[in-house]
C-alpha cells in the first residue's frame, strides 16, 4: 500500500491518497473517518459499466460503515459531461434527501469525477466529496487537485469549480479491467506530467513502460510506486498553486500541467468528443507543443525525439492527419486558459522544464507547420 498526503497551504487542510490493490474495501472506513459524525447518507455517482464491476463492493463497504448508499448512474462518455447531466445529478441529490453533513462518492473515470465533484460543490452550497478513480488517467491526474467541471457548447470544462476531495482511494485492481485505449490515454498523461515538470518522473515513467512492454505484463508493486510518484508530483504543484493563479508564469505554476492540453481540447472539440479519449488527444497535443518549442528555438530537436518516443511507448493513437488544420486553429481560440484574449501555451525548454508562452509569440505559419508535423503520421 502506498500513501500520498496532499497539503493545501491556503486553507490549512490536507487529505490522503491511498494506492494499492483492495483499497476499495476501505471506502466506508475512509468516509466515516473524514465525514462529520452526523453523516448518514452517501450518493454514489458512477456509470453503468463501472458500477457493474465495482458498485457492489463500494456499496457493501459504505453500508458496513453505517451509511445509506444511494447510487446514481450517468451515461458514459465525455459528450455527456454537460449542464443537462449536471442538472439530473443535482435533482437526484435532492430526491435522495442528502443533508449538509452527507457526501458524494465519485466511482469512475475522469468524466464521473468531474461531474460528481461539481455536483457536490453546488448542492446545498457544498457537500463532502470522495474520489474513487477507476481509470489510470483519473488516478494520476483528474482525481488529484480539486478541479471539477462540465463542458459547454463553446468548449471543454468551461463551467466548473474547485472542490477538493476528503480522500482519494486508488484501487489498482481496476486497471486490469480497462481497455487498452484507456491505459494509453492514462500513460500519455503520465508522460505529460514528467515532461512538463520532472525529468526524473519522465524517465521513471518511460522505464516502467519499457519493462512492461518487454515483460508483456504490468508489475503490481512497480505500478503502485509509479502511480504514487505521479500523484506526489501533482500534489506538490497543487500545494503551491491550488487555484492556478493566472499571474504566475514560473515553471512551478499549476499551469504547466496544461502541457499538451491546448491542442488536445481543440482536437476533442472538432471531433465532437467521439474520436479521441482525452489522454490520446494530449499525446498529440504534447507533440504539437514540442514542435512549436523547437520552432521557437527553446527545445533541442533531440529532446523532441525523446518525447515522441515516450508517446509511442504509451500505445497507438487514433489518426489525426485527416483533420483540417484551420478548424483546429479556430478551436484553439476558445481555450479556457486564455488571458487577456490570448491563449497561453505551455512549451518546453527541456524535458522536465516548461515555459509559458503567449500565443502572440507563435507565428501562424509556425503553428500550422507544427500541427501538420505532429499529425503527419499515426503515433504507434
Amino acid at each position: 500500500m502506498q500513501s500520498v498526503r496532499v497539503r493545501l497551504r491556503a486553507r490549512r487542510s490536507q487529505y490522503e491518497i491511498m494506492i494499492g490493490e483492495g483499497t476499495l474495501a476501505a471506502l466506508g472506513e475512509s468516509a466515516r473517518r473524514t465525514l462529520p459524525p452526523t453523516a448518514r447518507s452517501l450518493a454514489v455517482i458512477s456509470n453503468q459499466k463501472v458500477f457493474g464491476l465495482y458498485g457492489r463492493e463500494a456499496v457493501r463497504s459504505l453500508r458496513a460503515a453505517g451509511f445509506a448508499a444511494k447510487p446514481w448512474l450517468m451515461k458514459e462518455g465525455e459528450r455527456h459531461k454537460n449542464l443537462r447531466t449536471l442538472g439530473h445529478a443535482l435533482e437526484f441529490l435532492s430526491e435522495a434527501g442528502l443533508e449538509r453533513s452527507d457526501g458524494v462518492v465519485a466511482l469512475g473515470g475522469g468524466v464521473v469525477g468531474d461531474l460528481a465533484g461539481l455536483a457536490s460543490s453546488l448542492y446545498l452550497r457544498g457537500l463532502a466529496f470522495l474520489q474513487v478513480p477507476t481509470t489510470l488517467l483519473a488516478q494520476i491526474d483528474a482525481s488529484v487537485g480539486g478541479k471539477t467541471a462540465v463542458n459547454l457548447d463553446a468548449g471543454k470544462n468551461l463551467a466548473g469549480t474547485f472542490q477538493q476531495p476528503r480522500a482519494v482511494l486508488i484501487d489498482t485492481r481496476t486497471l486490469y479491467t480497462l481497455p487498452r485505449r484507456e491505459l494509453t490515454a492514462g500513460w500519455c498523461e503520465a508522460v505529460k506530467q514528467g515532461a512538463a515538470g520532472s525529468r526524473k518522473l519522465f524517465d521513471q515513467t518511460c522505464d516502467y513502460l519499457r519493462r512492461e512492454r518487454e515483460e508483456g505484463r504490468a508489475s503490481g508493486t512497480g505500478l503502485e510506486r509509479l502511480i504514487a510518484a505521479q500523484c506526489a508530483f501533482k500534489a506538490r504543484i497543487v500545494m503551491n498553486d491550488e487555484r492556478e493563479d493566472i499571474a504566475r508564469t514560473d515553471h512551478l505554476s499549476r499551469r504547466i500541467l496544461n502541457f499538451g492540453h491546448t491542442t488536445a481540447h481543440a482536437l476533442e472539440a472538432v471531433t465532437r468528443y467521439r474520436r479521441f479519449r482525452h489522454g490520446e488527444a494530449v499525446g498529440y497535443g504534447m507533440l504539437v507543443a514540442g514542435e512549436v518549442s523547437v520552432g521557437l528555438g527553446l527545445l533541442e530537436r533531440s529532446e523532441l525525439e525523446l518525447l515522441r518516443a515516450a508517446v509511442r511507448l504509451c500505445g497507438p493513437l487514433p489518426r489525426a492527419d485527416d483533420l483540417d488544420v484551420e478548424s483546429i486553429r479556430r478551436a484553439l481560440a476558445h481555450d479556457k486558459k486564455s488571458t487577456g484574449g490570448h491563449v497561453k501555451w505551455v512549451l518546453l525548454e527541456r524535458l522536465g522544464r516548461a515555459r509559458i508562452v503567449d500565443d502572440r509569440e507563435i507565428a501562424p505559419r509556425l503553428l500550422r507547420a507544427s500541427l501538420r508535423a505532429a499529425f503527419s503520421r499515426r503515433v504507434s
